[in-house]
């Protein structure tokens, strides 16, 4: 018998393009439950707060019916901005963590704010953060986290994400060296740590105690420097830039070998951004995505 760690795959709404709660093209969110099952995945997050059932009762219908379970919800902060955004993320929190907590899910993903507009792709703030602005972010991360694991039980792992202040290699190891590993830690994204040339295997071996999820996604190496020499919005090239796995990179096999070594319980949850996407499509990505982690690689479990 071996004995291999292995870590827990899971898939998200964003891989059948749901970034709205609501949204005339998106995949209603009955038939994304259905698609999930048939696509041999049993964690999934919640997505955007409102797509999936709010009432917690009925949730945990839905999901027991198809053999579901939640890892997470997401929140959205841009501390960074001053004193105000506090109550912004709290009352996501309030909501998401609530509902997360209520039917089992463990970690709340945190995006930052972008500094260019994902609806008209203008630049709304400078791209880059002075130090005051980098200690204002800190100090709200971290009472997030505080507050999440103290009134909800969930941990905090921020998502460093394209066209935000925390993107590349050096930005983020700044938050972590900035903030406390009790109240934040990653959700390390692949794919968009990768955008940047960030080495994701770099950063599991150098800050190994600060990886607490994972977002599976590859990256098309090509056209992503298309897309920072010509500066295109990341939400104009998100579901040409990501592509399906294993057409890019980084390869997932190292990485969750990596990470399962480290903590077996850690989520790996696929997340592969496609907004806009015909909905018959994501089906077939998603059940081939699946198939491939399970060959690839004996470190991902489905429970």
């Amino acid at each position: 018998m071996s004995d291999t760690k292995a870590i827990r795959i899971g898939t998200a709404p964003d891989s059948w393009g749901v970034w709205y709660p609501e949204h005339p093209r998106q995949i209603p969110w009955q038939r994304f439950l259905d698609e999930v099952q048939k696509a041999g995945y049993t964690w999934i997050e919640l997505g955007p707060y409102g797509y999936l059932p709010t009432d917690p009762a009925q949730l945990r219908d839905e999901l027991d019916a198809r053999g579901l379970k939640v890892s997470a919800g997401t929140v959205f902060t841009g501390f960074h901005k001053g004193d105000e955004q506090w109550q912004r993320a709290w009352d996501q929190a309030v909501q998401v963590a609530g509902l997360t907590a209520a039917v089992g899910g463990e970690h709340i993903v945190v995006i930052p704010d972008m500094w260019r507009s994902d609806l008209d792709g203008t630049a709304v703030e400078p791209r880059t953060l002075t130090p005051e602005q980098w200690d204002k972010l800190a100090a709200g991360q971290e009472r997030l986290g505080k507050a999440l694991l103290e009134e909800y039980g969930v941990k905090q792992q921020f998502h460093s994400h394209a066209d935000s202040h925390v993107g590349t290699y050096t930005e983020v190891v700044r938050l972590l060296d900035l903030t406390d590993p009790q109240y934040l830690n990653l959700c390390l994204d692949t794919g968009h740590f990768a955008y940047y040339g960030g080495d994701n295997l770099r950063l599991i071996g150098e800050r190994p105690g600060r990886i607490g999820y994972l977002h599976l996604k590859q990256i098309d190496p090509d056209y992503r420097f298309e897309v920072l020499k010509n500066d295109i919005p990341f939400a104009d090239s998100a579901s040409r830039v990501m592509v399906e796995p294993p057409a890019g990179e980084p390869q997932f096999a190292p990485i969750i070998e990596a990470v399962a070594a480290l903590d077996p319980e850690i989520f790996a949850i696929v997340e592969q951004d496609m907004p806009g996407v015909d909905i018959d499509l994501p089906l077939g990505i998603a059940t081939r995505t699946h198939q491939h982690i399970f060959s690839c690689t004996r470190a991902a479990r489905a429970n």
